[in-house]
C-alpha cells in the first residue's frame, strides 16, 4: 500500500496497473535479476559496509542538492520511499557494482583487445529533414559552397538540439551506429558528406569531422564491464527460467 497526494493506492491496484501497461514482465525480470545478483554475491562473500552506503548516500544527496536532513526527508517523501528503502536501494546498487568488478575486472583488457574496432569513435555532424528533395537540395548547395553544412543544420535540421548546435551529433562509438551506417561512416574521409540516407522516415546528411582512435579510457572500461556483466546476468536468468520451466 502506498499513500500519494493524500490518496491510498493498494498493492493490488499497482500490480493491476503494471499488468495493463504490459510492464509486469519487466518488473519480474528485474526482481529475478536482483535475486541472482544477491545470491551470487553471497556465494562469493561480497558484502557492502555501512560506511560505503553512507558515502554513496552523501554522493546522491550532493547530486540532488540536498543540503540538510530535512531536505533529504522531504525528497524521500516525494519519492514515496522511506530512509530504509533508500539505503536498501543503495546497498543493492553497490552490491551489483562490487559483483561485476569481482567477476570481470580482470577481463577488461582482453575484451578491449578483441573488440578494439567497436570502440573507435567519430565526431559527427548531422542534418535530418522530412523530405528527400530538401535533403538533396541542401547537399547540392553545400557542395557548391552556397551554404556551409553548419549553417544548413542551424536553419533546417528538424532536431531542435542539433539545430541549436549547428548539427553537432556527438562522438558515438562504432558499435553505437549499427553495421551498415558504421561501414559507410568509417569508410569516408574527414569532411565527406554521407547521404541523403533514409533513417526512421527522415532524410539525413552526415558529415565526418574527426576520427578518434580506440582508447581504454575509464568510460570504455565501465562500458566493457557493464557489457560483460549484463551478458553474464542474461545467461544466469535464462538458466534459472529454464530450470523451473
Amino acid at each position: 500500500m502506498v499513500s500519494f497526494a493524500h490518496v491510498t493506492v493498494e498493492d493490488a491496484e499497482i500490480i493491476g496497473f503494471l499488468k495493463r501497461e504490459l510492464r509486469i514482465k519487466d518488473i519480474c525480470q528485474r526482481l529475478l535479476s536482483q535475486q541472482v545478483i544477491e545470491n551470487a554475491a553471497q556465494d562469493y562473500g561480497i558484502k557492502v559496509t555501512a560506511e560505503e552506503i553512507q558515502t554513496e548516500a552523501d554522493n546522491q544527496r550532493y547530486q540532488q542538492r540536498l543540503e540538510s536532513a530535512a531536505q533529504t526527508y522531504e525528497w524521500l517523501h516525494e519519492q514515496l520511499i522511506s530512509p530504509d528503502d533508500w539505503e536498501a536501494g543503495i546497498q543493492y546498487q553497490l552490491l551489483q557494482k562490487k559483483l561485476a568488478s569481482h567477476l570481470f575486472k580482470n577481463q577488461i583488457e582482453r575484451y578491449f583487445a578483441e573488440h578494439r574496432l567497436d570502440f573507435e569513435q567519430v565526431l559527427l555532424y548531422r542534418i535530418a529533414v522530412p523530405y528527400a528533395p530538401i535533403a538533396q537540395e541542401l547537399l547540392y548547395q553545400i557542395e557548391e559552397s552556397e551554404i556551409s553544412f553548419y549553417e544548413a543544420a542551424h536553419l533546417y535540421d528538424s532536431n531542435e538540439r542539433r539545430r541549436l548546435h549547428c548539427g553537432y551529433e556527438g562522438k558515438p562509438y562504432r558499435w553505437n551506429l549499427g553495421p551498415q551506417l558504421a561501414a559507410s561512416i568509417f569508410s569516408a574521409k574527414v569532411g565527406d558528406i554521407i547521404g541523403p540516407l533514409n533513417i526512421d522516415n527522415q532524410h539525413h546528411l552526415i558529415m565526418v569531422e574527426e576520427f578518434i582512435s580506440a582508447s581504454l579510457t575509464p568510460d570504455v572500461r565501465q562500458t566493457i564491464l557493464d557489457r560483460l556483466f549484463q551478458e553474464w546476468l542474461d545467461s544466469e536468468l535464462n538458466h534459472l527460467v529454464h530450470q523451473h520451466s
